[in-house]
Order: structure tokens, then C-alpha cells, then sequence
């Protein structure tokens, strides 16, 4: 398992650079996903879809589908992939500290 280092922190991450535990999740994973991510700052949108993402992923133990994110977080899909430009499984999800869906997320 590779490891990456950011302000200070050590985070555990897959072969697709998912954090390894959910556990390990922490602020400054985020800024480390949103530097990945090319995005420049977070609005209160990106962090409805993180929380949506981590309460859904705490209750149920995976990820919502797409349709799901967005009927929970009320954004059409274009406006979650305008938020997290490489989508809702990739970005969002890795930023929320979840594991890499396997399915339709």
C-alpha cells in the first residue's frame, strides 16, 4: 500500500489513491483531493455532497448511486460534475474519505 505525505500527514491510500480507511478521513485529505482535483476553492455545495456522502456511506456502508447523490443533495449530475470535475465516484467520493466504488456511483 503506497502512502502520501501533506501538511504534516501520513494517509495510507490504494492503487487509485483512495484513502484506505475511512477512519484515517481528516481535513486536510480534503485539501490534499482537492489540490489533486484541480479545484481551486470549496463551497458550501462541495461540502453538502461530502457530508451527503459520508452520512450515506456511515448508515449504509457504501456509496449512494448518482441518482441517489443527487436526489439527496437536490444538484442535477452536471452540477455535481461542475463541483468535482472527474465525478461523483472518483472525486467526490475520494474526497469524502469512502473506498472506490465498485458499482454505478
Amino acid at each position: 500500500m503506497a502512502t502520501v505525505e501533506y501538511e504534516g500527514n501520513t494517509f495510507n491510500v490504494d492503487e487509485d489513491g483512495f484513502i484506505d480507511s475511512f477512519d484515517g478521513w481528516t481535513k486536510e485529505w480534503v485539501q490534499y483531493v482537492k489540490l489533486q482535483e484541480g479545484i481551486d476553492e470549496l463551497n458550501e455545495e462541495h461540502w453538502m455532497v461530502i457530508n451527503v456522502l459520508q452520512d450515506y456511506y456511515k448508515k449504509n456502508g457504501i456509496a449512494p448511486m448518482v441518482r441517489i447523490l443527487s436526489k439527496l443533495t437536490k444538484f442535477k449530475l452536471k452540477h455535481i460534475y461542475e463541483l468535482f470535475p472527474s465525478g461523483p465516484g472518483k472525486g467526490a467520493c475520494k474526497m469524502a474519505g469512502l473506498p472506490k466504488p465498485t458499482g454505478c456511483v
